[in-house]
């Protein structure tokens, strides 16, 4: 019976027969949905992607605002299509390592001060035209100008020159900095024809897919690029389709329905009901987004350090991570830089210590007030 449904599941990754057909096979063998799923999941995974097909997702982090722009990239969904119609210098891996894209090799100077970026050969804009070293340097100097409002300006700042000559680009930095490879991977620094400075917003980059569908708040849509220059690595799908999914039912709603093949942001609370979904695998990634309470230090009261490590010590951030996430997530210890991050650091997490909140409390001063106010228009 085991032989059996393996060989099935087979078939069924290679698109010989359909999912449906399979776990009504398996029912009909006393087989429980979860054991068939997971099946799937191994043949799909040994039979490694399958090419063709439309591939959607319902996303949340869309809106009419939207720009294809990726200077102005601030919201989920820009950043996930961007990742399919554009291409980058260099990328993180999901294992937070560098990956070289349209760079195909960077080394600095001794001093770290000097970076030289090798342009790979062979890459090709949509509009057909070859990627050079000068798209290369016209992107980085205007995520430098301050006129694009640039995501990526603020350690753009720190670049004093950028020059091209012949294949490679050459950046000289105000300062020393050994982590500008990793800086340079930020999902604004998307490479366009003439660094997008004839029309930022035409999306059009070196990506695996064209955009064909630009409904900012509504949907996008994408084919697959044939002259992509890892076609064979990435882009499988023929075409793509995100669609702006903001509410949380609704998305659900949508995968359950088979609306959709996948979404994003699901809600701890409901992660056990969505692993009973037939053929729905739950992934859990760790990412740089942060839950924070706001307290300006150059503010009263929180100008006070007793008064802002009362509340530290005050808050069971344990106990919010098991019973608001579920344990989806990680503490904070009052800084938003987590293993996500590839050069993250651990520290010793602060605990929750009411009798040494207690203590910072009384040094503080502070008589109790109330330190939240609301806004006083009606």
């Amino acid at each position: 019976m085991s032989n059996e449904l393996e060989f099935l599941s087979r078939r069924v990754a290679s698109g010989k027969l359909s999912r449906r057909d399979f776990l009504g096979r398996a029912a009909a063998l006393g087989i429980s949905a979860p054991f068939a799923n997971s099946l799937l999941s191994s043949a799909a995974r040994a039979a490694g992607p399958v090419k063709g097909g439309t591939l959607k997702a319902g996303l949340v982090g869309g809106e009419s605002t939207n720009s294809l722009d990726p200077a102005l990239f601030m919201t989920q969904v820009p950043f996930a299509f961007g990742k399919m119609w554009g291409e980058l210098i260099v990328e993180l891996s999901p294992e937070g390592k560098l990956e070289n894209r349209i760079a195909e090799e960077i080394g600095s100077s001794d001093d770290a001060k000097v970076w030289t970026l090798k342009i790979r050969d062979g890459v090709e804009f949509h509009n057909g035209k070859t990627v050079t070293a000068e798209d290369v340097a016209a992107t980085l100097e205007r995520h430098s100008d301050e006129k694009s409002k640039s995501g990526a300006l603020g350690y753009m700042k720190g670049i004093e020159t950028i020059k091209a000559s012949g294949k490679e680009v050459v950046l000289t930095l105000k300062e020393a900095n050994a982590d500008l490879p990793y800086l340079l991977s930020d999902y604004h620094l998307i490479v366009q024809p003439n660094g997008g400075k004839d029309k930022a917003d035409a999306g059009i980059s070196a990506g695996p897919y064209k955009v064909t569908t630009n409904e900012p708040g509504v949907r996008h849509g994408g084919e697959r690029f044939a002259n992509y220059w890892q076609g064979d690595k990435m882009g499988h799908a023929d075409q793509i389709e995100i669609i702006v999914i903001n509410d949380a039912t609704a998305r659900t709603a949508a995968l359950q329905g088979g609306q959709v093949n996948m979404i994003n942001r699901v809600e701890p609370k409901i992660v056990d009901l969505i692993k009973r979904l037939p053929g729905v695998t739950i992934r859990n990634h760790a990412g740089p987004g942060h839950y924070v309470f706001i307290a300006h230090c150059n503010t009263a009261p929180f100008d006070n350090n007793d008064l802002r490590m009362a509340l530290k010590l005050a808050i069971d951030r344990e106990e919010m991570l098991d019973k608001i996430l579920r344990g989806y997530g990680s503490i904070g210890n009052d800084f938003p830089i987590n293993a996500s991050y590839p050069l993250f650091t651990e520290i010793e997490q602060r605990k929750y210590d009411p009798d040494k909140a207690k203590f910072h409390f009384k040094k503080s001063g502070h008589d109790g007030a109330v330190l939240l106010r609301t806004s006083d228009v009606a």
